[in-house]
């Protein structure tokens, strides 16, 4: 029996990332066609908006827009107060889009992170946090969303300002989200809850579902504001306090954001950001023997280090969420048209550096050719340029260090053999931007097919039959997630089961609704974020055992 699954339709109707995004790729694909029809034509022609569409050959971008907004908060926040570091020390938070410093933010350390845990465990062993009711809390969570969503456009210029990610990525597709995730978990506050056991006896048993406590949580740099909702919102939902390190590229949204929690009525303490760097703050976190629960988010390298640390001191659990290599399997029966764009969003959104990105492209050898070809033309079409202009689909990589990490991979899959179909090289003398780049003819032994790039550059590896992709697609020290996209629902269900990945999406990616969990198998990390999973981070279990005494029943 072929059962057909309409790709179509569950590409217009998934939400979250994608099918948000989706519509500003459709429109900025649909305004492109009327300039020109030719690669060439992409490579040399300049928008009337000033948006240059780039091909193969680099260009220079135009002179920055100035962004929307003032930077208000740059010192740590600890006890519901801005401070300054115990060192006094500050260090340059930068503009991608041309390596221009946009404030010198206080540099945390250890002495401040104890001055952070101290803060946090007052205000979860004596303070009022933990002794108001689970509706009570919930309410603080649900006034901070409405501020979150009031201050929209402030956040999400801070946002790209800081990270380089498009504007209108951020203020309709990313702010919203954190919006919605911190009302899902002022939801669940109300609603945790244990158990009544039976039991082999006259014994009444019952199970509480207690807060773990000082929650310590680091954040990455690719997600600023949706980390910082994914780490909060459950702990703060389970009645714990939080001290949480942001990352040392991108400090500025979590500070703003803490800020408008305390204006939300969060009382001091239960809420801590110091900023920071990791080998420093992070390390002071992850060992800390008064910190009862570290998450983390970041690379597998560093979530080694966090795991280690933490085993070495107190043995708190750990939650990773850690590094991809995720497959996007391009079935034969697929329409072609859809695939590519499909594929195209999988691996370059968020300019690549997205943990879960389609990175490496499995087609079947029947489209393989007239799929290189159209992935190539989407690729020359993407539109790159200033984060803030409307309609850029593609901004600055997030910082030098990342640019030259990414360039070494485009090099090393030039000398290893790849095929280069378009891009391959940065773009203009200033900022941090790279062509959108596609290798074809990739061998799964190459390190664009093993490691993760974090960057705009997508493999296409041809494949024959669906045992063979399978394990070719298991072949990785990654299972974070996997793409499928299929007209069967045989094809579809037999490979959803057969990848060892956290999530499958099938004809969609990137759906990351507040209920849906999302973690990895094997070396992409351990426990789950969002939805009721993420609850089980931040949370003990207490069994409660009392005799009885000629019960009526058992």
């Amino acid at each position: 029996m072929n059962v057909e699954l309409s790709s179509g339709t569950t590409m217009a109707a998934g939400r979250g990332f994608s099918s948000l995004v989706a519509r500003a790729v459709r429109s900025a694909g649909a305004r492109s066609s009327a300039f020109g029809t030719s690669a060439s034509s992409h490579q040399a022609s300049i928008r009337n908006d000033g948006i240059r569409r780039l091909g193969t050959a680099a260009s220079a971008l135009e002179e920055p827009i100035a962004p929307p907004v003032q930077v208000k908060h740059t010192q740590l926040l600890i006890d519901g107060q801005f401070v300054n570091a115990a060192s006094g020390k500050t260090f340059p938070t930068f503009d991608p889009r041309t390596g221009d410093v946009i404030a010198n933010v206080a540099e945390g350390d250890a002495p401040d992170v104890n001055r952070a845990v101290k803060a946090a465990r007052k205000a979860f062993d004596v303070g009022p946090w933990p002794k108001m009711t689970a509706y009570e809390r919930s309410c603080i969570m649900l006034r901070f969303a409405d501020l979150l969503e009031k201050h929209n456009d402030e956040i999400a210029a801070l946002e790209t300002w800081d990270n380089g990610k498009p504007y209108e990525q951020a203020s309709l597709v990313e702010v919203p989200m954190a919006v919605r995730l911190f009302r899902y978990y002022a939801g669940w506050a109300d609603k945790i809850h244990g158990l009544t056991v039976p039991a082999d006896g006259p014994y009444h048993v019952q199970t509480l579902h207690e807060p773990i406590g000082v929650a310590g949580q680091i954040i990455p740099w690719n997600f600023p504001l949706l980390m910082f909702a994914w780490k909060v919102g459950p702990a703060l939902a389970c009645g714990n306090s939080i001290v949480l390190k942001s990352a040392e590229q991108t400090p500025l949204t979590a500070l703003y954001a803490a800020k408008l929690f305390h204006e939300a009525g969060l009382p001091p303490g239960v809420l801590n950001i110091v900023s920071g760097f990791g080998p420093t703050a992070g390390a002071a976190i992850a060992r800390h023997m008064d910190i009862d629960k570290v998450a983390f988010t970041g690379s597998t390298e560093t979530g080694k280090a966090v795991l280690e640390l933490a085993s070495k001191s107190n043995l708190k659990p750990v939650t990773l969420e850690l590094g991809g290599k995720s497959p996007f399997i391009v079935c034969e029966d697929a329409d072609v048209d859809q695939a590519v764009e499909l594929a195209h969003f999988a691996l370059f959104f968020n300019q690549g550096q997205c943990c879960c990105a389609g990175s490496r492209t499995f087609v079947h050898e029947s489209i393989h050719d007239e799929f290189v070809e159209k992935a190539k033309a989407r690729c020359l079409s993407r539109v790159v340029g200033d984060p803030f202009r409307k309609g850029v689909e593609q901004g600055p990589q997030i910082d030098q260090e990342q640019f030259n990490k990414i360039l070494r991979y485009i090099k090393a899959g030039k000398e290893s053999g790849a095929k280069l179909i378009t891009g391959g090289d940065q773009i203009g003398t200033k900022g941090f931007y790279i062509m959108p780049t596609i290798f074809s003819e990739v061998q799964d032994d190459m390190a664009i097919a093993t490691d993760e790039i974090f960057g705009p550059v997508q493999s296409i590896i041809k494949f024959k039959t669906l045992d063979e992709v399978i394990k070719r697609a298991n072949a990785s020290r990654y299972g974070l997630a996997a793409g499928v996209f299929t007209q069967n629902i045989e094809t579809a269900n037999t490979l959803t089961r057969a990848l060892r990945v956290g999530t499958v999406w099938v004809n969609c990616f990137d759906i990351f609704d507040a209920g849906i969990p999302f973690g990895g198998y094997k070396m992409s990390g351990t426990g789950r974020e969002k939805g009721i999973y993420s609850l089980q981070n931040y949370l003990q279990v207490k069994a409660v055992v009392t005799p009885l005494k000629n019960p009526a029943w058992l």
